[in-house]
């Protein structure tokens, strides 16, 4: 576009040029500046709108089908494409169109690239939009057991929110190559953690594993439904695990949804089975120690009512 334009210049001067004062033609390129200008507004902002119009159309697709890193992989993909294709090239002109899109060496430039990090970590992150081994809103952990929430995911890196609320940033080719323990891998498989319960020897094991399992499934954050039935071992949720030094090891699975965090499950589960197990009158067993306080005086009085006799 720009290269059309300047390619006129030229010829224009050297035809008009001569018939026109010097006053005229200061007239004449100034109101030619100010056109130019003016287009050039317009085109800017046609650009603009189009990538308005695209961040808009991603939150709507986001809004009735969720994010996900696909989208999010998409949106930031024909953004680029909007100002490489409506930007860069219209304002370089024909050569640099044709040099980017006719040219049989475009092949060998994106192959030669690809050992970039820049085009690797867009590649790496068109394979993890298409392949999703993890998306956002998922719990994932990496080899050196960092742990966090996928957030987002751009053109380069993946974003993800650690326990302490702090944003840990790993380019797309690295999480892309980790090898990662995905806790939310499918959807309709609900998350688990096991909790263990410990009570004294004297408790009713019977009656400590029906307060748990009640407990348990009437927690609001927990997917566990107390369908326990005294005849069928089967359906049984709660477990005596173990035998300890003071204290009896009761178990359970406690399931919960993928947007729940594991702390606030365990806070709420331990807080409700305590109290549960203390109303009724079930000891929660833990360590003590005995002292015992001898008095010096008698010590020596048995002392020496050993040594005379």
């Amino acid at each position: 576009m720009l290269e059309s334009i300047f390619g006129l210049l030229p010829n224009f001067l050297d035809n008009e040029m001569q018939n026109y004062s010097k006053e005229e033609l200061a007239s004449i390129f100034l109101i030619v500046a100010l056109i130019f200008i003016v287009l050039m507004a317009v085109y800017i902002f046609f650009v603009f709108l189009l990538l308005k119009l695209n961040k808009r159309i991603f939150k709507r697709i986001e809004k009735k089908k969720g994010s996900s890193i696909t989208v999010q992989f998409l949106q930031k993909a024909i953004s680029l494409a909007i100002i490489v294709v409506w930007g860069v090239i219209p304002l370089g002109g024909k050569k640099l169109a044709q040099s980017l899109l006719g040219s049989t060496a475009v092949v060998a430039a994106v192959v030669g690239l690809a050992a970039n990090d820049v085009i690797k970590n867009m590649f790496a992150g068109l394979e993890i939009s298409i392949y999703k081994p993890f998306d956002v809103g998922s719990r994932i952990m990496f080899e050196d057991g960092t742990a966090g929430i996928v957030e987002k995911l751009t053109l380069r890196h993946v974003v993800l929110k650690l326990v302490d609320t702090t944003r840990l940033i790993v380019p797309n080719s690295k999480a892309n190559t980790a090898v990662i323990i995905n806790y939310s891998y499918e959807e309709q498989v609900p998350r688990s953690i096991e909790m263990h319960f410990p009570i004294s020897y004297d408790s009713d094991i019977d009656k400590a594993k029906e307060v748990i399992r009640t407990t348990i499934a009437s927690c609001e954050l927990t997917l566990n439904e107390d369908k326990y039935k005294e005849n069928d071992p089967k359906t049984r949720s709660v477990y005596f695990l173990e035998l300890r030094d003071s204290s009896l090891i009761m178990g359970a699975t406690v399931y919960y949804g993928h947007g729940v965090r594991t702390e606030l499950v365990r806070d709420e589960v331990n807080t409700k089975v305590f109290k549960a197990l203390a109303e009724n009158g079930i000891e929660i067993p833990y360590n003590y120690m005995n002292v015992v306080m001898r008095d010096g005086s008698n010590d020596k009085k048995a002392i020496a009512m050993q040594e005379v006799g």
